[in-house]
């Protein structure tokens, strides 16, 4: 699992020396567990873990936000179609349907899966679409979320793919997708400029609108951490 600064998830703290941004209430997991760090500190503060965390942090404890369970790895995928509309699908919390959102297919890497197979197979589970031409990962993101009941701690990647199928919602491979998404559309980047509709990842239409202008980047951009 790859970690994160304190403020984001996790990060490997040191008895003594190291310092690190940590949130009020953030607790210590491992060696010396379940004492809060610095319960009066300031989010975002930096503090000396080895003085101010206390001396019973020991080395390789890690920081986490209570209730943040291990980061999940997840391939997702821009799919464009010879109109070079882009595929989303549309969600909701199971526990609040009226929380919606729109996102693109993917999802959770089983095992020591590949980020490339992970893209293709929840594509294929999710839309039917198998024929594609998958290209370079356009963007990586870290996003935290409450969604069914829980907290999800989540590493992205967004692979570019390019397809001339149509595609049509399965009903899901997971009793979670068939509970939390209603179906799928194409969308062009005029229309997700326009609407006022929730899209994750947020400013997913100016994404888009780059990438249609100017090709992929040639290195993968890194978005900003988002939480929801």
């Amino acid at each position: 699992m790859s970690e994160e600064r304190a403020t984001d998830g996790a990060e490997e703290v040191t008895a003594e020396g190291a310092e690190g941004a940590v949130v009020e209430g953030h607790v210590v997991e491992g060696p010396g567990a379940g004492e809060p760090v610095v319960e009066a500190c300031a989010a975002g503060e930096p503090v000396a873990w080895g003085s101010a965390a206390g001396e019973a942090v020991a080395e390789g404890c890690v920081a986490r936000e209570p209730g943040v369970e291990g980061r999940r790895k997840a391939a997702r995928v821009v799919l464009l179609d010879g109109r070079d509309r882009v595929l989303l699908m549309h969600g909701f919390d199971p526990e609040d349907p009226s929380l919606t959102w729109w996102f693109t297919p993917g999802g959770g890497l089983e095992g020591d899966e590949a980020w490339e197979r992970a893209a293709r197979r929840e594509l294929a589970e999710e839309t039917g679409i198998t024929d594609i031409e998958l290209g370079p990962v356009l963007w990586q993101r870290h996003c935290s979320f409450f969604f069914d009941g829980r907290v999800w701690d989540q590493e992205e990647w967004y692979y570019l793919a390019r397809t001339d199928q149509e595609a049509a919602w399965t009903g899901g491979a997971t009793d979670l997708e068939r509970r939390s998404v209603t179906g799928l559309r194409w969308w062009t980047c005029e229309e997700l400029l326009m609407t006022r509709e929730t899209v994750y990842p947020t400013k997913l239409a100016e994404l888009v609108h780059a990438l249609l202008d100017e090709g992929p980047p040639s290195t993968p951009v890194l978005l900003e951490t988002e939480r929801a």
